[in-house]
């Protein structure tokens, strides 16, 4: 995991935090807009793009605390990549957890962020196969 977290980025690395409190993972409704990608509104995790010579650690801190006002976020596992929904783009997957509340800090890109049972998922994830990669491996688990 220590290798991933301390790889630097790029405009199309993205970094994601799938955090978990009391067997729940929170998801965000996000509203994009045709200047950052197309008009469409999806579930995701919080995290984004890594900035010019950014760790994916240091992105996941940053874009968390700017997306829902957690900075107590404590990195557990690596589950892995895949590709991002926007060609050309990667997605690092993190396990992590928080004792801190959910605060909406972007109300202009976020209407709301929820805690979703790990077995019940919104149907309009953003990432398909991220959605399938946090099932696999969070699923499993709780065998």
């Amino acid at each position: 995991m220590e290798n991933q977290l301390s790889r630097i980025g790029d405009k199309t690395t993205c970094p994601v935090a799938v955090i978990i409190r009391n067997g729940k993972i929170l998801m965000g409704l996000r509203h994009y807009t045709p200047d950052k990608w197309k008009t469409i509104s999806v579930w995701t995790i919080p995290g984004g793009r890594c900035d010019f010579g950014e760790t994916l650690e240091d992105t996941l801190y940053r874009e968390v605390e700017e997306e829902t006002g957690i900075n107590d976020l404590k990195i557990i596992k690596y589950l892995g990549e895949v590709p991002g929904s926007k060609s050309g783009d990667v997605v690092f997957l993190f396990v992590c957890n928080s004792e801190q509340e959910v605060r909406l800090i972007e109300p202009e890109k976020f209407s709301e962020w929820r805690w979703f049972s790990m077995k019940e998922y919104p149907e309009n994830f953003i990432n398909p196969a991220a959605l399938n990669l946090i099932k696999k491996c969070l699923l499993n688990e709780s065998k």
